[in-house]
């Protein structure tokens, strides 16, 4: 076991969630310290530290996306175990980085008997002992912060998306669209950065959608975006269907180009699906869950943005006792201290 005598941070992660931490660590200047990790018979396993965590403080870096190797309970329980065998173990501080919180979505009821799968998540991330959790784009962060009772910290691309967008899309005819009611304070949010960074007027525009069981329609559009190449925002691609029939709208109210923008794509068929359609122009997704496939990340339509420097600056903006607050701001991360 390595002994380190400084109290510098740490951080840690499973397997499944290192590569990404491994990046994010070298932008933050945080040691990656090393995991033993054993697979047993009937699926169990075990995470021990091969580091001293005595009175440190330790983020532990968990995406929970799903793959065929890791699924997604898993991962949630490696990262509960994690969290909690670190706090046995003496950590002074244990803070959870989980870039794409699965579950976010069910947090509300909408039908009797629902389940509020946000809040559970919460009471069982808390009952190990975390003290804090930072997550990036979450589905509503409102609702987050009232499932936790521990300080949430929320980051998101959409810094690093606007200023793709400004160097490869032609200023003063853009359009910010949001494909459904939920999603419309992000698009507002958007469009106001982009508005900053471009100083030039952004149409909103409202894309109507209803949904019957996994049957996605509607279409009617509030505002204008004839004329215009529009970005549609949205924190989650999972099938695609919303975002294209969202495309599908503007292009016929006379979008001229429509260009997807999502943080979160848990599977890789809503990006194929999305970038095999005539009506979307590009596709723009982070790399948050992780593993992104090759074939994927060089396909003509896909453009998948690196998050290590946004995860690795948070990180050591917290170590340090800086504020976040910048982060949702300019792209790239602006310097601290």
């Amino acid at each position: 076991m390595t002994r380190r005598t400084s109290r510098e941070p740490l951080i840690m992660a499973p397997d499944e969630s290192r590569a990404l931490a491994r990046a994010a660590a070298e932008s933050a200047g945080i040691p990656l310290a090393p995991l033993e990790e054993r697979e047993y018979e009937g699926g169990e396993f075990k995470l021990r530290p091969l580091e001293s965590v005595r009175q440190r403080t330790v983020f532990v870096v968990q995406t929970l996306a799903e793959t065929r190797e890791a699924p997604m309970a898993r991962r949630l329980l490696r990262l509960l175990f994690l969290l909690q065998t670190l706090r046995d173990a003496g950590a002074a501080e244990v803070i959870a980085l989980v870039p794409y919180l699965a579950y976010a979505r069910k947090d509300r009821r909408t039908k009797p008997y629902d389940p509020v799968y946000t809040r559970y998540v919460a009471q069982l991330i808390e009952a190990a002992g975390t003290d804090r959790v930072v997550a990036l784009d979450v589905h509503n962060a409102s609702a987050l912060d009232n499932a936790f009772r521990i300080p949430t910290d929320h980051l998101t691309a959409l810094p690093m998306m606007a200023a793709y967008f400004i160097a490869h899309l032609p200023a003063g005819q853009l359009a910010v669209a949001s494909p459904d009611i939920g999603g419309i304070k992000r698009a507002q949010l958007f469009r106001e950065l982009l508005q900053r960074k471009t100083g030039q007027q952004v149409e909103l525009v409202f894309v109507e959608k209803r949904r019957e069981g996994q049957v996605v329609s509607g279409g009617a559009i509030i505002g204008n975006p004839s004329g215009r190449d529009v970005i549609v925002l949205d924190d989650l691609c999972a099938s695609g269907a919303t975002l294209l029939q969202a495309a599908t709208s503007l292009r016929e109210a006379g979008a001229t180009s429509v260009h997807a923008a999502v943080t979160h794509t848990p599977t890789e068929t809503g990006l194929t699906t999305l970038a095999a359609a005539t009506e979307v122009a590009q596709v723009v997704a982070t790399d948050s869950v992780g593993y992104i496939a090759s074939g994927i990340a060089s396909h003509d339509k896909i453009k998948i943005l690196a998050t290590a420097e946004l995860l690795g600056n948070a990180m050591a903006r917290i170590a340090h006792g800086e504020s976040l607050a910048p982060l949702a701001e300019h792209w790239p991360c602006p310097p601290f201290g």
